[in-house]
């Protein structure tokens, strides 16, 4: 592995509170049971795809919940559930993408903090920089929060994002969860220079690895990456060492590249159980506390589903109206094609 820049500098985070360990799991565990749940929605016939995110809680719910509601911005990929959950966002909303209800959800973006899902690999973190950028020059102290994997790594929209972050010291984390696969090819293929961290040096932008299967861990770093940011020093890059546990997307096959002992192997400890033995040991939570948080995850479980299942067909009006700010000659003619079209259907 290569030398990484430096960690960005600052004070430490304030301990988590108790009650904020036990936050934590909860979330963790019913992003869990989301997560799961989505996989079965598509097995059967709830909604057409799902990509999951098994083994990648920790990195999701300890970044997302960092993150500052108030001024903070975050633009996921197509697997960030559980950084959307940590944040508040309604997850029958969120879910309108993958019942294909809706194109980025129908939880709104201003209000929530979170951008349209992004399905375009890499596409977003262009996305962030912009809105960085945008608040250096308007003077303000958000940061812009933006997700990619190991494989979207290697896509140019990082590698433009990257430079220009660091030359217009733009406030924003790039967050990496490697999570040792780019669909079906492992990192040590596809990632040159030994991590995506170590790419950071060449745009002097610091960058730090850390445990992404350790939710305290992963919160504090983004914490920090966070104030460092806020702070006038530009861009930090974290990324966060997971593993996905399960396949791709709901159409990939891991069987095809990779052996389930392979999988058990390379896993390590789940990130749930292996929190749910930090609060036991540290007698932070009991059995009790880890039976009513089971409970409440399946509770809200079943109310995404029944929310999900009771979405209706959007508008067909609106892949119209809402492409361009003032519509086109060329959009409107389409538009009465359409209704000409339907009318007579």
């Amino acid at each position: 592995m290569g030398t990484l820049p430096p960690p960005p500098p600052g004070e430490p985070a304030a301990p988590l509170t108790p009650d904020e360990l036990r936050e934590l799991y909860s979330l963790m565990v019913t992003v869990r049971h989301l997560d799961t749940s989505a996989v079965a929605w598509q097995r059967q016939g709830i909604i057409p795809g799902y990509a999951p995110e098994l083994g990648q809680e920790a990195a999701q719910v300890g970044s997302g919940y960092a993150v500052d509601l108030s001024r903070d911005f975050v633009f996921p990929t197509y697997r960030e559930m559980g950084v959307a959950r940590a944040m508040g966002v309604d997850m029958v909303s969120y879910m309108a993408t993958h019942k294909a209800t809706w194109h980025g959800g129908l939880y709104n973006p201003l209000e929530s903090r979170l951008a349209p899902i992004q399905a375009v690999v890499a596409g977003s973190v262009l996305h962030a920089v912009g809105w960085a950028h945008g608040q250096a020059l308007d003077h303000k102290d958000g940061v812009a929060l933006s997700y990619f994997g190991d494989g979207a790594s290697s896509q140019g929209d990082v590698h433009e994002a990257m430079n220009f972050a660091a030359v217009l010291k733009a406030p924003v984390v790039f967050f990496v969860q490697n999570n040792g696969w780019a669909i079906s090819v492992p990192t040590e293929r596809q990632v040159a220079g030994g991590s995506v961290a170590a790419r950071a040096d060449g745009y002097g932008i610091p960058a730090s690895q850390v445990d992404g299967n350790d939710v305290v861990a992963v919160v504090d770093a983004t914490r920090k990456a966070l104030a460092n940011c806020r702070a006038g020093n530009g861009p930090v890059l974290i990324e966060a060492m997971t593993y996905r546990r399960g396949p791709h997307s709901t159409s990939d096959d891991p069987g095809r590249y990779r052996s389930l002992q392979e999988e058990h192997d390379d896993a390590g400890q789940d990130p749930l159980e292996r929190f749910r033995q930090v609060l036991l040991t540290r007698g932070i939570a009991g059995e009790a506390f880890f039976a009513t948080a089971l409970a409440k995850a399946k509770a809200e479980e079943e109310m995404v589903r029944s929310g999900l299942q009771a979405l209706e067909a959007r508008p067909g009006s609106e892949m119209f109206d809402l492409v361009f700010q003032e519509t086109t000659p060329a959009l409107q003619a389409q538009a009465a094609n359409w209704r000409e079209e339907s009318e007579h259907v």
